[in-house]
């Protein structure tokens, strides 16, 4: 599969032995890609160019001309594509170029405690349904993150036409007068989640799910996902959105990744995602929900890039680029809990907004690995 790393295009397989290897999609004779396409099969990738071929564990495997051009004398062992260190976590695949990286556990922490909610909550974990979704916006690739890992208090002005719908539904909308046990999450890694549940609190979001078969589905593995993570997570039922720092999002249905392309511009890749187990007419139905609010045509997602693109806009100008900007919404109200992993902040506010802003800061500050915090995790894996 191609895909890109940042500006870097890449190219992800899985070898003869199962192995899932990243490389630079880059032919090491000219520097041409060798592989252009978003998914299938195959033994091996043919540069069209001169016709080095390169099989899926990376190695160089052919060179026309060996004997006539290169007279037997070229040391194809050394010509092979470049990899980076590739590391999965529930079926995500997560790669990286520097060598002296933390590992991807280290990395995530303990914020696996809130992706198990989505990735593991039952046996098989989650699959992709109805293949990869592109869009490109005139857009910084930061607004997206941000926004998706915790940024509810734009909901209730951006996202006005779907609160109404909501509400002449019947649904529960008590706009900025905010339950005080529903709260963000964040880390000092700079990962979020939104709409974390805390507390003894009964959560009411399996009594209101809508349709009733999807409800009916949650219902008959509830009973698995307690096993499998307890009883704090499995009756939150749901989390997010959430940003894996830095440009990963998700929620129970969807894995989107936003591509930088520059600073002021985006493509975004977007999966809809489902348990594995579920009844296939729900999978087929979480697909067109999720159309119908995100991807290229869906309301939200139009709501949301228009604002992504006009502060692009204005943050490039040579005035507006030399403000500084305000987001000190619940600033002084974080705390932390015994019983859950994470920078605990009130769900209308910016806090996950400052810890990614101030991860983003160190990581760019930092002159290596060894001066970027990574926190000791304080809850196991399952």
């Amino acid at each position: 599969m191609a895909n890109y790393k940042g500006e870097d295009p890449v190219l992800v397989t899985r070898d003869a032995k199962s192995k899932v290897h990243t490389f630079l999609n880059m032919c090491r004779h000219r520097g041409n890609r060798i592989c252009r396409a978003d998914a299938g099969n195959a033994p091996s990738f043919m540069c069209t160019y001169h016709g080095w071929t390169f099989a899926t564990d990376g190695k160089l495997v052919g060179v026309p001309g060996y004997k006539e051009a290169y007279f037997e004398e070229l040391d194809r062992s050394q010509w092979g594509l470049v990899e980076a260190r590739t590391e999965t976590y529930k079926g995500l695949i997560f790669a990286n170029w520097d060598p002296k990286a933390p590992s991807l556990i280290d990395y995530l922490g303990d914020y696996t405690y809130w992706m198990d909610m989505t990735f593991d909550r039952v046996a098989g974990g989650t699959e992709a349904r109805g293949g990869v979704w592109r869009f490109a916006a005139p857009a910084n690739w930061k607004f997206g993150s941000d926004n998706f890992g915790g940024d509810n208090y734009h909901t209730y002005i951006t996202h006005g036409a779907g609160r109404f719908l909501n509400r002449a539904a019947g649904g529960v909308d008590n706009g900025f007068n905010d339950d005080p046990s529903r709260v963000n999450v964040s880390t000092k890694h700079g990962h979020q989640a939104n709409n974390a549940w805390i507390g003894s609190v009964v959560n009411t979001r399996l009594q209101t799910m809508r349709p009733l078969e999807m409800k009916q589905y949650y219902q008959d593995t509830y009973a698995e996902s307690e096993k499998r993570l307890g009883a704090e997570r499995a009756k939150q039922i749901t989390i997010g959105p959430a940003t894996t720092f830095p440009n990963m999002s998700w929620t129970n249905n969807m894995v989107r990744v936003w591509h930088p392309r520059g600073p002021m511009h985006t493509e975004v890749w977007h999966w809809c995602i489902v348990d594995k187990i579920m009844p296939e007419h729900l999978k087929k139905m979480t697909v067109t929900t999720l159309v119908q609010g995100f991807g290229p045509s869906g309301n939200t997602e139009q709501d949301d890039g228009n604002n992504f693109v006009a502060c692009t806009e204005i943050g490039r100008s040579p005035l507006g680029a030399r403000q500084v900007v305000n987001q000190p919404a619940g600033l002084g109200h974080e705390f932390k809990s015994e019983n859950v992993p994470g920078i605990l902040s009130p769900r209308i506010g910016e806090g996950n907004q400052r810890s990614f802003y101030a991860r983003w800061q160190e990581m760019m500050n930092a002159p290596s690995w060894d001066r970027i915090t990574i926190e000791p995790r304080r809850f196991s894996l399952l």
